[in-house]
Formats: structure tokens, C-alpha cells, sequence
């Protein structure tokens, strides 16, 4: 009888390209675009329509390695402030969605 003889196991690259954790040579999970959402509509909840958040304290709040997380995080601000539940805000002034560029802070729309 012959027995298929085993595949071998592909090399995982490692690094901050890949995703892959290098200790583990696992990948975390992404954050599922909801989570996103709901993170930045909860830390603009907790600061109120008075005080503003960066984008990075969304994606430190749901990963330890935050900074691949960063792009979803303001796409899903653009999404949101679209949708006119948040201010995205540069140099302290609202701006659109379409001119995120740069620093930004994020906070509840004001009514």
C-alpha cells in the first residue's frame, strides 16, 4: 500500500510586513470592520461632543500591535463621519471625510 508521502510545512516569513507575530510565527486576528466602528463610537461616547481622541487610541484599544491597525481605523472614521455620527477633525476644525490627510483627531458629532 502506498502512503502519500507527507507535505512539507511552508516557511512563514515574520516581520511587520507580514502580519505574523515573530515569537509565535501566528497571526492575530484582524479586527473585524464592526469592531472599528464600535470602538470609535465608544471612545466618543465616554470623551463626549467636547473633547477629542486620536485615531491611534481606537487601535491600541483592540490590538497590542496597534499601528497595522491604523489605516482600518481611519477608513472606519471616514465611514462614520459620513454618516454623521462623528467629527474628524484637522488642526481643530472639522473637516470632509474625503480630505483625511495628516494628523487627525476624531469626536462625537456635535449636535
Amino acid at each position: 500500500m502506498n502512503t502519500p508521502e507527507p507535505l512539507p510545512e511552508p516557511e512563514l516569513e515574520t516581520g511587520p510586513e507580514s502580519g505574523l507575530e515573530p515569537e509565535l510565527g501566528v497571526a492575530e486576528a484582524p479586527a473585524p470592520a464592526g469592531r472599528f466602528d464600535a470602538t470609535i463610537l465608544r471612545l466618543a461616547a465616554e470623551r463626549g461632543p467636547e473633547k477629542s481622541f486620536c485615531p491611534s487610541e481606537v487601535a491600541r484599544a483592540l490590538s497590542d500591535d496597534w499601528r497595522p491597525l491604523l489605516g482600518p481605523v481611519r477608513a472606519a472614521a471616514g465611514r462614520l463621519a459620513e454618516a454623521g455620527l462623528i467629527d474628524i477633525l484637522r488642526h481643530g476644525k472639522p473637516i470632509a471625510p474625503a480630505a483625511i490627510k495628516g494628523v487627525i483627531r476624531l469626536r462625537l458629532r456635535q449636535a
